[in-house]
């Protein structure tokens, strides 16, 4: 499984507009919705879901990372998105550091198994310091999604 297999260009948003977590997390799943055509009752319902699962333990895993992520029945198929802040958000994250990257998953509930698949594909690519330097530098949705497909061809891409 590659990163572009789930990630979805049209809802990257380069420079995002909310500066708290609670708000990151509806601007990411309403651009996500926007894209994939769920509607504004679905958009809510699944914010709603992530950020409660987000008040169990912050998906800030440090290194100016988030990773929210939530299994939704309005979710047909795994979708991810990814937003950056040039400013940082505070996620409550691990190191206690800001967060510039945030990668929303979302997946149906009926499949596990592709749910932590793609995690594992996300964080595996969220260690290389090159790829989470490249997209904090990215000013633009071309260049975030061009990061994308980039690290799809890394050797273990």
């Amino acid at each position: 499984m590659k990163l572009s297999d789930f990630f979805v260009p049209e809802a990257v948003i380069p420079e995002l507009q909310a500066t708290d977590r609670n708000g990151v997390i509806r601007e990411l799943t309403a651009s996500l919705a926007s894209a994939t055509g769920l509607d504004e009752a679905q958009a809510a319902a699944i914010s709603k879901a992530v950020i409660a699962r987000e008040n169990q333990g912050s998906t800030g895993f440090g290194k100016g990372v988030a990773v929210p992520h939530v299994k939704h029945p309005a979710v047909k198929r795994i979708m991810a998105t990814v937003g950056r802040s040039s400013t940082g958000v505070d996620f409550a994250a691990l190191d206690r550091a800001p967060v510039y990257i945030v990668v929303l998953l979302l997946s149906p509930p009926d499949n596990p198994d592709q749910h932590l698949a793609s995690m594992e594909n996300i964080f595996r690519h969220l260690q290389r310091d090159n790829f989470r330097r490249f997209l904090r530098q990215a000013s633009t949705k071309e260049e975030i999604n061009d990061n994308i497909r980039e690290a799809d061809e890394l050797p273990g891409g």
